[in-house]
């Protein structure tokens, strides 16, 4: 296979494949061709810790590595080419050298990845699984190896499941890396609970308005809060305001971010509309995760991209001594000078603020209340509604499933997928709102934990309890945290909006007989199914 090919993405071209001379992404076929190359190569690095130890710059670079193969992360060709060099010297220092010729050592050659791409339907379906939810894991290690937090077991599973992948296993032999993939990734989230919590506080509900005010501005985007916390500092006492977007919501629910008086609100929706809602502002944008549209000419000039995010001609702010100089992104928000009023850009349904900030403390904290409503029959249901958002057409269904669910239920939402129903006002049951939004997608560890916590309460399993998981797929974090959900062994979950094309039909049938996972339907029927009506 000489072209390009992608299907790791839920937009990907005709729910098969990506093949032609870009990706629906906006992925050239030439920067397709080099993320296989740069996984390739990350494969040859994990042969080489085959009896050689890896040191903290090998898992660096392998976390890096994997960042950047995210869909919407980086499309910049130079940048990944810079990051194969780093694998391939990494490699070479990590290797021993043999004999008098002093040539490396073999079994650490570079993986081609159209062996993987052609291999029999099963075997890649089930090395996809493995690959997509490393790709997903490491973006969750990355954001907590900024903050000085690593896990060895963690480091160590990026190895072995790129090995699994290189490697010539049957079927059968792939089944428990898949299921490890999630398993490792549930204490890789927890690793990323645990340093954003000790870094800047424990989350509690914070409510959020949707209003620019008047002056200069910059809206930074993604996941990373190291990247905000840095933002911030380096823009007190400027004027200028920061307003977050997309799946830096959460932010605003941390003390020590939240202690920023100039961190005023939130901008726009979902990053899928990102070309629209951006055309116009007089602003920058800085992009630090896996959310970045190729831009358009009317705002071009305005985005900054950092970390492995990266575009063609984009500026881009490198770290240099373990910070970031965001004085170019400052200088731009000085020229621009922001709105000359207050600008309201009201949610998806009409809304004017939203709430976030529901993590695991604060819903345990009130856990006494949960269970009592349950007791008393005033909670009748919890549905955990969330996920990633894209452009295809069927994603109504999460907004039509929430404004449909009884008012004697709960809605617990995570991740970007809740910009289709979080400015909703469905009041609140037993003083708690009616939609609480626990954080970004790393923070389904807070819905897990509370599932547990609530199952050891009733003293049944996870799967007894009116709960029910109503998911929303894009990109390569929800895979890992659907492989999560799976290790875990919780069943029933609904799953769209459409199945992702790399998983097989023999695949598909072991999910379902093994953990009865539902594609989404009709929002009403799948409602009525759940309730038993």
């Amino acid at each position: 296979m000489n072209k390009m090919f992608c299907f790791q993405c839920e937009q990907t071209a005709g729910c098969t494949g990506c093949t032609g001379k870009s990706g629906v992404c906006g992925k050239k076929e030439s920067t397709a061709r080099l993320q296989d190359q740069l996984t390739g190569a990350l494969i040859g690095l994990a042969r080489a810790t085959d009896g050689n130890t890896p040191s903290a710059s090998t898992h660096r670079i392998m976390i890096e590595g994997l960042f950047a193969t995210l869909t919407n992360v980086s499309f910049d060709d130079e940048a990944i080419e810079k990051l194969i060099s780093r694998v391939h010297q990494e490699k070479d220092a990590l290797i021993p050298k043999c004999g008098s010729c002093g040539s490396p050592c073999s079994r650490n050659d570079d993986y081609d990845c159209d062996m993987l791409w052609n291999a029999q339907e099963d075997i890649r379906s089930l090395k996809s699984l493995i690959l997509f939810g490393l790709r997903g894991m490491a973006a969750y290690a990355y954001h907590a190896m900024v903050l000085g937090y690593q896990d060895t077991q963690v480091n160590e599973f990026f190895y072995k499941g790129l090995f699994a992948v290189g490697y010539d296993y049957t079927m059968e032999e792939l089944l428990p890396f898949v299921m490890e993939t999630g398993q490792i990734n549930l204490k890789c989230m927890e690793l990323l609970d645990t340093a954003n919590t000790k870094t800047y506080g424990t989350p509690s509900p914070k409510t959020v308005s949707l209003t620019m005010e008047k002056g200069p501005f910059i809206v930074i985007s993604g996941h990373d809060l190291h990247d905000l916390a840095l933002l911030l500092e380096q823009t007190k006492d400027t004027g200028i305001q920061i307003y977050t977007h997309g799946e830096m919501l959460p932010a605003h629910a941390y003390p020590k971010l939240n202690a920023y008086p100039h961190l005023k609100g939130h901008f726009g929706t979902a990053w899928q509309n990102q070309q629209k809602e951006f055309a116009d502002i007089p602003a920058p944008v800085l992009f630090t995760t896996n959310c970045l549209m190729p831009p358009k000419e009317s705002y071009q000039d305005r985005v900054f991209t950092t970390a492995e995010v990266a575009y063609p001609g984009m500026a881009h702010i490198d770290e240099a001594g373990g910070t970031k100089d965001f004085s170019p992104v400052i200088k731009k928000a000085l020229e621009l000078g922001g709105y000359d009023k207050a600008v309201t850009i009201p949610g998806i349904n009409g809304g004017t603020q939203v709430t976030t900030g529901f993590g695991h403390d604060t819903v345990l904290a009130a856990a006494d209340t949960v269970i009592n409503a349950v007791n008393s029959g005033d909670l009748k249901h919890i549905f955990l509604v969330g996920g990633c958002d894209g452009a295809k057409p069927g994603r109504n269904y999460y907004t039509d499933f929430v404004k449909q669910t009884p008012a004697d239920s709960l809605i617990l939402t995570l991740a970007c997928g809740k910009f289709r129903f979080n400015d909703l006002d469905l009041g609140t049951l037993g003083g708690l709102p009616r939609i609480l939004d626990m954080g970004q997608c790393n923070d389904a560890f807070s819905a897990i934990k509370v599932a547990v916590a609530l199952a050891n309460a009733f003293s049944c399993d996870v799967n007894e309890l009116p709960l029910t998981l109503v998911l929303s797929w894009y990109e390569q974090k929800a895979v890992c945290i659907l492989l999560t959900l799976l290790s875990l062994g919780i069943k029933n979950i609904y799953l769209g909006p459409t199945l992702p094309a790399f998983i097989s039909p023999n695949v598909l049938e072991y999910l379902v007989a093994n953990f009865n996972i539902h594609p989404t339907g009709d929002a009403g029927e799948d409602l009525k199914e759940i309730l038993g009506k």
